[in-house]
């Protein structure tokens, strides 16, 4: 592992773009710091006149940006180092600096309620500014009946800071205290169990590794079931507690009113699903035959169908691959990315000691979209490429064409542009490929994308809509209870052909995401989307091009569903999902054909 200053400065962003130096950075901390200390004044005045209401939107949003400005320049610079306490300090200071703005601007959205619409349209009339904020009064305007007087506004932001402690306690259990003890590899040396190894054992092709690293991680977690269990059900009840207070029929209807859809959108993905699962079954089916198992286990999942394609990607060649995918969306997409790419220093590329695994592309008004990577050579690093530099020009086409408080999009549609661009760019490789060997590693990237999006999370999501409907009946989710609960669901989404292993039930415990309350069906709904758009572009071309380049443009500027509605895709129509599952089960088929006819 190198250190940071040893990769050449080509391969790494370059953060002072954002702030020269830490001493601009502490100068616009502190300009913020007058901002909201100056804030509270405009309650007085917010409601007096469209001027009194354009200034007190206008401060806060000014305020918001230069947040949004620091945290990036924070966040980033500690996930290129997270040993250093200095970043993390700074971390710190703006998470402070957010709930201080937070605690000034308590009275910003229970006092646009008090406005009338007679009202407001008098002052978009009088004031044509205002309307520059039409879309953030309308997301205000609905919040209406789930808004509570000013004093309890008040109090519950000063409680923003205290709730999700469940959470945080569970990640530091799971990931500072708990020892798995050690397994040994393939090469027969033992080795420490994490749960951030625990998926790469389980992708070994030594079974025996496999099935010990599934039984030893299990075994830690069955032994702490009644602490995941209360700190689970603390959750839990906070969400349904908080739905109901403010006048929500449940937190599933709280979830999905926050990001603008219905609970009828979320039972229809588990309804399409449910309805699907025999292609994943299928695939099940298809997994045991390769491997040459009698049965398949859960610890057999992750065992890869294809070894790693003999070939080693340099970076300037895993940015050809995305190029060259890309060219489909036209000019100002295409030269966009590639400066990006190429010449503006979007991406942080190799891994070096202290920097924070994974990827992400993060971005906001005024910062480039900034894609972090730990790239080292693998076809996998090249649609992870594909996928991140997806999510960054959905942002360049948010903040290009929308002022910067309708330039966010929401996480409902944040994952549509990434898996686009991943589907495509496998699409045009498996196309172009003359070696069997490659189209059924490609064919196997798909499955999985598929099968770990579309049908798990939805698994995930049916988890967390029954255990969220049982709390708000009034029964508590004990250990014994909801290991039950999970057991039975598992060996639903797996089928018969699947040997449903008992420590499967205690695989909720190791699932961060339950905290987030609804928020994995978001990853289903955005890979049927995407799959639909796909499509659409495969088959339609430029003309739909257009389209999906105006949805990108939409930012925040539209619900999700409508933005969606712009490039053609409706959300509210259960067939979208069916298309994905479908796409998934063509992949099957067509890995089938070509194993066959290897074998």
């Amino acid at each position: 592992m190198k250190d940071r200053r040893d990769i050449d400065p080509k391969y790494k962003w370059d953060l002072t773009v954002i702030y020269e130096n830490e001493r601009k950075f502490f100068e616009d901390y502190e300009r913020c710091e007058k901002l909201i200390s100056a804030y509270p004044a405009h309650e007085k005045t917010m409601l007096a006149s469209a001027e009194g209401l354009r200034d007190a939107i206008r401060a806060m949003l000014d305020i918001e940006e230069i947040i949004e400005k620091l945290w990036q320049y924070a966040s980033l610079n500690y996930a290129t180092d997270t040993s250093n306490n200095a970043y993390q300090a700074l971390n710190a200071k703006v998470r402070n600096l957010a709930v201080a703005a937070g605690t000034a601007s308590w009275f910003v959205s229970p006092y646009l309620l008090r406005l009338d619409v007679k009202t407001i349209e008098k002052w978009y009339e009088e004031c044509p500014e205002l309307t520059s904020y039409k879309r953030m009064i309308d997301k205000n305007m609905r919040m209406k009946p789930h808004t509570l007087s000013d004093e309890c506004e008040q109090l519950m932001s000063k409680m923003d800071d205290c709730l999700g402690g469940a959470g945080d306690t569970r990640s530091l259990f799971a990931n500072a205290d708990l020892k798995f003890g050690k397994i040994r590899g393939e090469d027969g040396r033992l080795v420490e169990l994490t749960d951030t190894n625990y998926v790469p054992f389980l992708m070994s092709g030594d079974r025996k590794v496999r099935q010990e690293a599934f039984r030893t991680l299990y075994k830690t977690y069955s032994q702490f079931g009644n602490t995941f269990a209360s700190l689970y059900n603390s959750r839990v009840k906070e969400s349904t507690t908080l739905a109901k207070v403010r006048n929500y029929k449940n937190s599933i209807t709280a979830s999905t009113f926050r990001d603008e859809v219905t609970p009828t959108i979320y039972n229809n993905l588990i309804k399409s699903v449910h309805k699907n699962l025999p292609s994943l079954y299928e695939y099940y089916d298809l997994k045991r035959e390769v491997l040459g198992l009698d049965k398949l286990h859960l610890y057999d999942i992750y065992a890869p169908l294809i070894g790693e394609l003999d070939r080693e990607y340099s970076y300037e060649e895993a940015v050809d691959e995305v190029l060259k995918t890309v060219t489909v969306f036209g000019d100002e997409y295409y030269n966009a990315l590639r400066e990006g790419l190429c010449e503006r220093g979007w991406v942080d590329v190799y891994p070096t000691r202290g920097k924070r695994g994974g990827a992400f592309s993060s971005g906001c008004p005024g910062t480039e979209p900034y894609i972090l990577l730990n790239f080292n050579g693998t076809f996998d690093n090249v649609s992870t490429l594909a996928h991140e530099a997806g999510h960054s020009m959905h942002t360049y086409f948010s903040t290009k064409y929308n002022e910067p408080h309708n330039s966010s999009y929401t996480i409902f549609v944040a994952e549509v542009a990434s898996t686009v661009n991943e589907l495509l760019m496998a699409h045009r490789l498996l196309e172009k490929s003359e070696s069997d060997l490659e189209k059924l590693y490609i064919l196997n990237q798909l499955m999985e994308t598929y099968k770990g999006t579309l049908y798990r999370q939805t698994m995930f999501a049916e988890f967390e809509r029954d255990m969220h409907a049982l709390v708000e009946k009034g029964e508590p989710l004990t250990a014994e209870l909801i290991n039950k609960k999970y057991y039975r669901l598992v060996k639903k989404y797996f089928g018969k052909g699947v040997a449903c292993d008992k420590q499967i039930a205690y695989e909720w415990m190791r699932i961060p995401h339950f905290y987030s309350c609804f928020y994995v069906y978001k990853y289903s709904t955005c890979i049927s989307a995407a799959s639909a758009i796909v499509k659409r572009i495969e088959t339609e071309g430029e003309a739909y091009v257009d389209k999906y380049i105006d949805f990108l443009k939409c930012g925040g500027s539209k619900s999700p569903l409508d933005s969606l509605l712009v490039a053609g895709i409706d959300m509210t129509d259960p067939t979208v999902v069916d298309g994905a599952a479908e796409d998934f089960a063509a992949c099957v088929r067509q890995f089938r054909e070509i194993y066959n006819k290897q074998k």
